[in-house]
């Protein structure tokens, strides 16, 4: 299973950007998509989940903000950001636990990451 992420761009304060996340590979299915984001010089902090047939989780600092979606059947994830601040500059990174229908294993997947720069 393969996740690309796309969408990150140069946008200034205040504006909006749409982020998106496809997986790809075989006979799986998507329980959980996530994303994440790292700044300069910081850990990767996790600010939003959704899970399949479950509610959206945010992190305090992008709640009210931004919003994760889930197509599960179309196994893609958006996270549409509004009101941009320069503190979420970032690279995003999509993540998504999987199942493997054939084997019913378990397994966690990285998209690479998109950058997110918010300028003031």
């Amino acid at each position: 299973v393969q996740l690309q992420a796309s969408g990150g761009g140069l946008v200034q304060a205040g504006g909006s950007l749409r982020l998106s996340c496809v997986a790809s590979g075989s006979s799986f299915s998507i329980t959980t998509f996530a994303w994440y984001r790292q700044a300069d010089g910081k850990q990767r902090e996790l600010i939003a989940t959704a899970a399949k047939g479950g509610s959206a989780n945010y992190a305090g600092s992008v709640k009210g903000r931004f919003t994760i979606s889930g197509d599960f059947d179309k196994n893609t994830a958006y996270l549409q950001m509004n009101s941009l601040k320069p503190e979420d500059t970032a690279v995003y990174y999509c993540n998504a636990d999987a199942i493997l229908i054939a084997t019913a294993r378990y397994l966690g997947v990285w998209g690479q990451g998109t950058l997110v720069t918010v300028s003031s």
